[in-house]
């Protein structure tokens, strides 16, 4: 048993990064989870107490101030203690550059755990995200951008690195995150280098070995991502949002947007106006054949309030 309380929210199937779910549990002794599966990544972090983890045919004994990775479509298992019942708090996401983000973290199957001296930010972090519970435009990107700070918090907390060079890997942490920081300004990749204090033929080779992409490559995709987001959020004008992207030239934008996406920025735009529609008018057939259903499920019956025998009668 565990006190729990938690959100989920609706997946959005673009965008770069975005938090399917978050959550914060006290538990009983011996209160478990699974052996199951998730769907999506997701980052628990033990507040107090102790317990155990196991994933990838491994188990680990954790305490407080470490956390743990679950990777998707992954069997994992966990389990408070007897004696001293852990509370965590987790967020789950997704997004196109989630695999990407987890790698640059140095979380992995292989090296799921991590360790955090600032256990109270964390929980601030996801206590904010649970403020911002609705669907509203202003919600979800206040969402988001927490989330991009509980993974700012992660990246620069102690973990075990998968091989000896973590001097490496920290050159690679940093220029992602002056990419993040800095996309929306026509940066190049000469820049990245000297912002972390490398050559520029250095930072390819260590990226392309952290990431399995090269830096402009991963410059474009955050860029590209981002771009969606706006495209799917906002009516602003194609223009607006390459500017906004970091291209000055919009039609430079339109090319690298269609190499990624294989359409336009305007074609792309309205190919997510006709789903939303089409999702719209679905669910609006589907509400009427139910109505029409149950009107004519008693003949002779008074007609029902759609609202009164929608409801659930357990919540009346």
């Amino acid at each position: 048993m565990e006190k729990a309380y938690k959100l989920e929210f609706a997946e959005e199937e673009s965008g770069s990064l975005y938090v399917t779910c978050c959550g914060l549990s006290q538990t009983l002794p011996h209160h478990s989870f699974g052996p199951a599966i998730k769907p999506h990544y997701m980052i628990h972090f033990i507040i107090s107490g102790k317990g155990h983890f196991s994933i990838g045919g491994k188990k680990y004994p954790l305490e407080a101030g470490y956390g743990f990775l679950i990777t998707p479509e992954e069997l994992a298992y966990y389990e408070a203690d007897a004696n001293d019942p852990w509370t965590y708090v987790w967020v789950g996401f997704g997004g196109n550059l989630a695999p990407q983000t987890i790698t640059l973290l140095g979380l992995s199957l292989q090296q799921p755990v991590f360790r955090c001296d600032d256990s109270d930010r964390i929980y601030e972090i996801v206590h904010n995200m649970m403020e911002h519970n609705t669907f509203s435009i202003a919600d979800v990107l206040e969402r988001n951008g927490q989330l991009s700070l509980f993974l700012s918090v992660v990246a620069s907390s102690s973990i075990p690195e998968k091989n000896d060079s973590a001097g490496a890997n920290n050159y690679v942490q940093k220029a992602v995150s002056f990419i993040r920081a800095n996309y929306y300004n026509p940066i190049k990749i000469t820049d990245v280098a000297a912002y972390v204090c490398i050559n520029r033929s250095y930072l390819y080779t260590l990226f392309q070995k952290a990431t399995g992409m090269s830096p402009q490559q991963y410059l474009t995709s955050f860029r590209i991502a981002k771009a969606v987001e706006l495209l799917q959020l906002t009516e602003l004008p194609i223009e607006s949002i390459a500017i906004s992207c970091g291209y000055s030239d919009p039609m430079v934008f339109s090319k690298a947007f269609r190499l990624e996406k294989h359409l336009s920025p305007s074609a792309y735009r309205k190919e997510l106006q006709k789903g939303e529609t089409r999702r719209n008018k679905d669910h609006l057939k589907q509400v009427e054949e139910f109505i029409e259903e149950k009107r004519t499920a008693i003949p002779g019956q008074t007609p029902f309030s759609p609202i009164s025998d929608l409801q659930n009668p357990e919540l009346s």
